[in-house]
């Protein structure tokens, strides 16, 4: 009896991952203006992905392009059409995990922004670099690698929305950008990453949450509602509170002394703009810690809200989507800060 060959096994396919590229340094290119000169945006997310080895080894990988902006131009048109695009990738199960490439300055706030308004079935981890592209010690393809990893991994399942940034992932509520111009630029000051990458494995610190606040719509159109920042200082008088008032601002969010506070001067066009129908969200210029309600200001009587562990920028990206979400009630803003 003749001898039939023996079953190959066909071997397993590699996950699915999109890239969405929107610009930054990490597709930046140097400039000789200065010593640390450059221009973001220079290259495109294909050339970007081409130029990392192996990468097409970790994941069967599509490339779009959906901006090539320097961070600090990031848009809310931008962050609806990056909010958008996934959904479309999550409901019709185009990819098993989406990495977005961004610039530096504003990735936490694109980051928190998305967290706000996807579900967390399929993991959408952002990264970026401190170096251009073709600089000699550039970051980027480092941490592109890391990042296809972590949305790649079965292990990033039902984690929804990570920053990916040299070998650390990170929760998007808590990271921050705290230095300038330094490679190890991101910290959560306050919680540490939740995970690791190295170039075996992804870890996790602690399992995936069991269940977690539903989506924010994801609003049609732009402008977001105004929501002006307002840095309090030593001296401060009230014409910031004014002049957002004066312009049309549906929110504001208090960058504050210590707890959220602020020179009496200003607590009272604060509440002055409450009457009014402004909503006003008190956080913190202080790098750690959390703002408490009632603390030393009155926010019952106010009518503010406490940011809890939001930093200014990721508190008005909240109050921007809740204002746009129709909740407008000081106790149901408070309810959806503490939610986060």
């Amino acid at each position: 009896m003749a001898k039939t060959a023996p079953d190959v096994l066909s071997p397993e396919p590699l996950p699915r991952v999109i890239v969405l590229a929107t610009g930054g340094t990490i597709a930046g290119r140097a400039d000789p203006r200065s010593a640390v000169g450059y221009n973001a945006g220079g290259v495109t997310g294909e050339q970007l992905v081409a130029s990392v080895p192996g990468l097409d080894r970790l994941a069967a990988l599509d490339v779009e392009q959906i901006a090539n902006v320097a961070s600090q131009d990031m848009s809310e048109a931008i962050w609806l059409a990056l909010a958008a695009r996934i959904r479309r990738i999550i409901d019709w199960d185009e990819a098993d995990g989406i990495v977005i490439t961004h610039g530096t300055d504003t990735l936490e706030e694109t980051a928190f922004f998305l967290h706000l308004t996807l579900p967390a079935s399929k993991p959408v981890a952002l990264t970026g670099a401190m170096r251009p592209s073709d600089a000699p010690d550039a970051d980027g393809p480092a941490n592109l690698r890391a990042a296809v990893q972590a949305a790649a991994s079965p292990q990033s399942q039902g984690r929804g929305v990570l920053v990916v940034m040299g070998s650390d992932i990170y929760d998007p509520r808590r990271i921050v950008k705290t230095h300038t111009t330094a490679v190890q630029a991101f910290e959560s000051p306050e919680t540490g990453p939740v995970g690791a990458v190295d170039p075996a494995t992804i870890r996790y610190f602690a399992p995936a949450p069991a269940a977690r606040r539903a989506p924010l719509a994801i609003p049609q159109t732009v402008p977001l509602p105004r929501v002006a920042i307002v840095y309090a200082y030593a001296g401060m008088d009230a014409a910031p509170i004014t002049h957002a008032v004066q312009n049309g601002a549906r929110g504001i969010v208090l960058a504050g002394l210590g707890n959220g506070n602020a020179p009496q001067v200003v607590l009272t066009a604060l509440n002055r703009a409450t009457r009014q129908g402004v909503a006003v969200v008190r956080a913190t210029r202080v790098p750690a810690g959390e703002v408490n309600r009632n603390v030393e200001v009155d926010d019952d009587a106010s009518g503010f809200v406490a940011a809890g562990g939001l930093n200014p920028q990721k508190a008005r990206v909240l109050l921007q989507l809740l204002l746009s979400n129709g909740v407008t009630a000081p106790a149901a803003l408070q309810r959806a800060f503490d939610e986060v």
